[in-house]
């Protein structure tokens, strides 16, 4: 009985960190919350007295019931209602709040990995573990976790189109949109498109099911500032297709693009995306 109080304590102390853990590599609150309890599941029945670094073991342990859900999900189709309905049942505004933190972009990207690489980014690149031990979780040598983590880290980074000068000046513009678009400020809108801006949004992205294109910039601005208001705490800055844009991912899962073209210091041309097969030809990363 000691030894289980004992356990269940430190699991306890442990439990935010092995919670972020899971998050970053799921992406979905309430799959992080179920992965470290099948951990703790897995941690009480697997004789915690001789492990040497317990919190590296309890670290593995959730890494690898993560692999496993990520496996499952990379196995089927998941339905984007069913991320919705995830979402709302752990707490769009708890969601949104870590989703901040990590970065929504970062788990976008991360979630265009395949497992094992998403795996060895995490445990590495956010939470400094040995390739050692991502070795051992991946079922692959130290040096194949190396390579792992490598390939992920190249996706995440991506590689912009344009010079850093411009794209400084892009990705100032791209803030602007997404800030004056979730403020609703017309006026803000206004300025930062140009008076001959076009907007083509896909069937998808459209209630109607319709595509839909608009021209100029104050049809375009009411647009923006209607179209944020209920997807605005899902949306953050990321490099799409080598240029500053925004993802909305609810429950860290994409569900829409804003692709920009920006050729000096207002928008020209908006580009819409939410159909399925559509977004899995961008070209996603991470803004710094």
């Amino acid at each position: 009985m000691e030894q289980n109080d004992w356990l269940a304590g430190r699991f306890e102390a442990s439990r935010p960190r092995l919670r972020a853990v899971a998050y970053r590599m799921l992406g979905s609150l309430s799959e992080a919350d179920d992965a470290v309890q099948e951990a703790w599941i897995r941690a009480a029945g697997g004789g915690a007295g001789d492990v040497a670094n317990l919190d590296g073991w309890l670290t593995t342990i959730v890494a690898r019931v993560c692999l496993d859900m990520l496996r499952s999900r990379k196995s089927r189709r998941e339905e984007p209602l069913a991320v919705e309905e995830a979402t709302a049942a752990a707490g769009p505004e708890q969601e949104a709040v870590l989703a901040d933190s990590v970065g929504l972009a970062l788990l976008v990207v991360l979630d265009t990995l395949a497992p094992a690489e998403r795996v060895a980014f995490v445990l590495h690149d956010m939470f400094g573990l040995p390739f050692g031990e991502i070795g051992a979780v991946t079922g692959r040598s130290p040096t194949a976790a190396r390579q792992l983590a490598s390939r992920a880290r190249r996706r995440v980074r991506g590689t912009a189109a344009t010079p850093g000068g411009r794209l400084a000046r892009q990705r100032e513009v791209a803030a602007a949109y997404l800030a004056a678009a979730r403020g609703g400020d017309l006026g803000a809108l206004l300025s930062i498109l140009d008076p001959e801006v076009v907007l083509h949004a896909d069937a998808t992205s459209v209630p109607s099911g319709v595509p839909v294109t608009l021209r100029g910039a104050a049809a375009v601005a009411r647009a923006a500032a209607l179209g944020a208001s209920g997807r605005s705490r899902y949306a953050g800055l990321a490099l799409v297709n080598g240029s500053p844009g925004i993802v909305m991912a609810p429950g860290g899962r994409l569900a829409l693009v804003l692709a920009f073209t920006i050729p000096d210091r207002t928008i020209t041309r908006i580009e819409i995306i939410a159909d399925p097969d559509r977004l899995g030809q961008v070209d996603l990363a991470v803004l710094a």
